[in-house]
């Protein structure tokens, strides 16, 4: 019996419309009670390659940041879990309906039969899978959610598409990701956190997978969990938000395991490095794509695609491997694929992917 091949037609994304990233720099200098501390965070974030990241958070009436007084963050108390899941609840299916929207610029949303929606930032319930459908009139679609996997989520959602569709031939599946990442910022004097959070945005993104031969077609996905790593990238939910651990070991860990040749195998099956022209990696901060690059062996252009995407919007989660592969879809010279992002656990997971005849 010969399944069906899972392609990815298109890919449509969509950002809010307030740049947080300067307005972040500049309150997190403050939090350091040593001028050399601050000095060091500067340094740190002028290397980042992020120029912008966007945020639902409206500045205040005033005009000025959410980090300042009247903002979300402008007082001595954190804001609670509450209030943050009240904003989400608001503000996450706008977003997400935006990203449909620019996805159906390019491809066809009729027909829909499946939702699959990735989602770490936030709860609610009706769920966003329920609300998203409802918004567009699918009371008949069957719904997944993913919930808390981090940036590998996408992934995922997108596994899950593939493996719809070669078991229904005939399936249309809407992959929605959607991730409200400055919801969570968190109030503390260490460099290490402040250093994290200094890395994410918003973001939503869209995707039309289907059997039908143009874009990207999927194939051999895969799931790694890197031994004894389980520390190193964590989410806590608390009372005043879901607080992200990133440690600075993350990328030489990644680069280790990268360097084994069971792992990589598992990655890139019997496919080497150099054949590989489109490389749809999670654009998880400078420094890991960095240990990428070296750990591969890779062309100093091969991860263009995802740093762009760092230097646009910064880490979206779970939406930034969709933005990085509609970069590559744009891009009709890149034809042969691995799409790749790192979250909890430490784990690794993707797929890889060739580009429709």
């Amino acid at each position: 019996m010969t399944l069906a091949t899972a392609h990815i037609n298109a890919v449509g994304t969509a950002v809010p419309g307030y740049d947080i990233h300067q307005a972040y720099v500049d309150w997190a200098e403050q939090q350091f009670a040593e001028d050399r501390e601050a000095t060091v965070f500067r340094r740190m974030a002028d290397r980042a390659g992020i120029n912008h990241r966007w945020s639902i958070l409206q500045p205040t009436a005033e005009g000025g940041s959410p980090l300042a007084a009247g903002g979300l963050y402008g007082s001595e108390a954190p804001p609670a879990t509450s209030t943050r899941m009240s904003i989400y609840a608001e503000a996450a299916p706008p977003l997400a309906l935006q990203a449909i929207e620019q996805l159906s610029q390019k491809a066809s949303i009729e027909g829909v039969t499946h939702l699959v929606v990735a989602s770490c930032t936030g709860f609610v319930a009706p769920g966003i899978d329920q609300i998203i459908a409802a918004e567009l009139g699918l009371s008949g679609v069957e719904r997944t959610l993913v919930g808390f996997m981090g940036c590998y989520a996408a992934v995922a959602a997108l596994r899950t598409a593939h493996h719809i569709v070669r078991s229904e031939p005939s399936a249309r599946v809407l992959v929605v990701t959607v991730e409200l990442s400055t919801l969570h910022l968190q109030f503390t004097r260490e460099i290490e956190p402040l250093l994290a959070m200094l890395q994410f945005g918003d973001g939503a993104a869209a995707a039309l997978v289907t059997a039908e031969p143009s874009g990207f077609a999927v194939s051999n996905p895969f799931a790694v969990s890197l031994p004894e790593s389980s520390d190193l990238i964590r989410w806590t939910i608390g009372d005043s938000g879901f607080a992200m651990h990133l440690s600075g070991q993350v990328p030489a860990r990644i680069a280790s395991a990268l360097g084994e040749a069971d792992i990589r195998a598992r990655m890139l099956g019997n496919v080497s490095p150099d054949a590989i022209d489109a490389w749809a990696v999670h654009a998880g901060g400078r420094s890991i794509l960095d240990a990428i690059e070296t750990a591969l062996d890779l062309a100093p252009d091969a991860l263009d695609a995802s740093r762009d995407v760092l230097a646009r919007f910064g880490n979206m989660s779970s939406s930034t491997l969709m933005f990085v592969i509609a970069e590559l879809l744009a891009a009709p010279a890149r034809k042969t694929g691995v799409a790749l992002a790192f979250g909890p656990g430490l784990a690794a997971e993707g797929f890889r992917f060739e580009r429709a005849a």
